[in-house]
């Protein structure tokens, strides 16, 4: 039998995703201004992409609607390592595991029935399910990765303007909006300019935090998983 019907219907909902997060970031926790305030819209975008690919670390959690649906994620992400967390793709959720140059996924029965078949999801449950980061679970292994979310999500843009400031979780940060795809992006105004919030407004209305950067994160293998191999062989 064949996973790939689980990838197939995730896709989708990964650029969607993707491109809410316009780009990853936190904040720093320092007070002195960095000079955002002066900066032009592309100038703050670019500041931010730079601080965030020097990071080690973010916690990026929150939710949007694509296409009618709702996808949420809680994920930690190690910059050159990968990720673990949490993503509900249309009220479906599942566990999220990037690392060693695997992608590992753990849902729930009902998961697993919607994406993978019945007969997929009675081997599959309470399991691990594992695959390469290449082939039909990239589309999920995107989500784990810190650079390729900021690479995604970074490909284009409308033009820019600026929005108002706003106070963040007790930070003074600078606004740039995103008029054409109805997305505003705050940006710490104080200390390293990490992104700290984005908000997506109409049809994919939504909000995603960024936090909890360069904090330690733990990766691990998960045991006992079953290799996406042995699905497509019916072994």
């Amino acid at each position: 039998m064949s996973s790939s019907p689980l990838f197939r219907a995730a896709a989708p909902f990964v650029p969607a995703l993707a491109g809410a997060v316009l780009l990853a970031g936190c904040a720093s926790g320092a007070s002195r201004a960095n000079g955002l305030d002066a900066k032009s819209p592309t100038q703050i975008v670019a500041a931010a992409k730079a601080a965030a690919r020097a990071a080690a670390s973010v916690h990026v959690a929150g939710s949007i609607v694509s296409e009618g649906k709702p996808i949420s994620l809680d994920m930690e992400l190690v910059s050159e390592k990968g990720g673990k967390g949490r993503v509900s793709l249309d009220g479906l959720s599942f566990r999220l595991v990037d690392v060693d140059g695997a992608v590992y996924v753990n849902g729930s029965s009902t998961f697993y029935t919607r994406f993978a078949g019945a007969t997929a999801a009675r081997v599959l449950r309470g399991k691990w399910l594992k695959g390469p980061q290449t082939g039909a679970i990239a589309p999920l292994a995107s989500l784990a990765r810190l650079r390729s979310l900021l690479n995604t999500a970074l490909a284009s843009h409308s033009p820019l303007a600026r929005a108002s400031n706003a106070t963040i979780e007790g930070q003074r940060a600078v606004g740039v909006s995103d008029p054409v795809n109805g997305g505003t992006l705050y940006v710490a105004a104080t200390g390293a300019p990490y992104p700290l919030e984005i908000l997506r407004h109409g049809d994919v209305a939504g909000k995603l935090v960024f936090n909890r950067w360069n904090q330690a994160v733990s990766l691990t293998v998960p045991t006992n998983a079953i290799d996406v191999k042995q699905l497509q062989s019916g072994r």
